[in-house]
């Protein structure tokens, strides 16, 4: 089992930025993935950013530029640096891991993007 915890969200005004953090714990292995996802109301979820363990990262279209997913893997945290943020992009955003054929979620954290 893993577990994850987010942090960092909030209300910033468009144009701003927030980080977003999030640490894992328990079983962890050194293959795996982690994502940040995000869920507007009435909306699917989905997927923000990947990175993985040896720091191979990818983004949606619509953030790339604008945000950058980083980790530590020696404190099992991931981070989501997003910048010139946009009212639609108002939405909880959720830490995922994946390993071996295991995705974890976390609680999941606002972030409102008032214009």
């Amino acid at each position: 089992q893993v577990q994850l915890v987010e942090s960092g969200g909030g209300l910033v005004q468009a144009g701003g930025s927030l980080r977003l953090s999030c640490v894992a714990s328990g079983s962890i292995f050194t293959i795996n993935a982690m994502c940040w996802y995000r869920q507007a109301p009435g909306k699917q979820r989905e997927l923000v950013a990947i990175i993985t363990y040896g720091g191979t990262t990818n983004y949606a279209r619509g953030v790339k530029g604008r945000f950058t997913i980083s980790r530590d893997n020696a404190k099992n945290m991931v981070y989501l640096q997003m910048n010139s943020l946009k009212p639609e992009e108002t939405a909880v955003y959720y830490c995922n891991f994946h390993q071996r054929t295991e995705d974890y979620w976390g609680q999941g954290t606002q972030v409102t993007v008032s214009s």
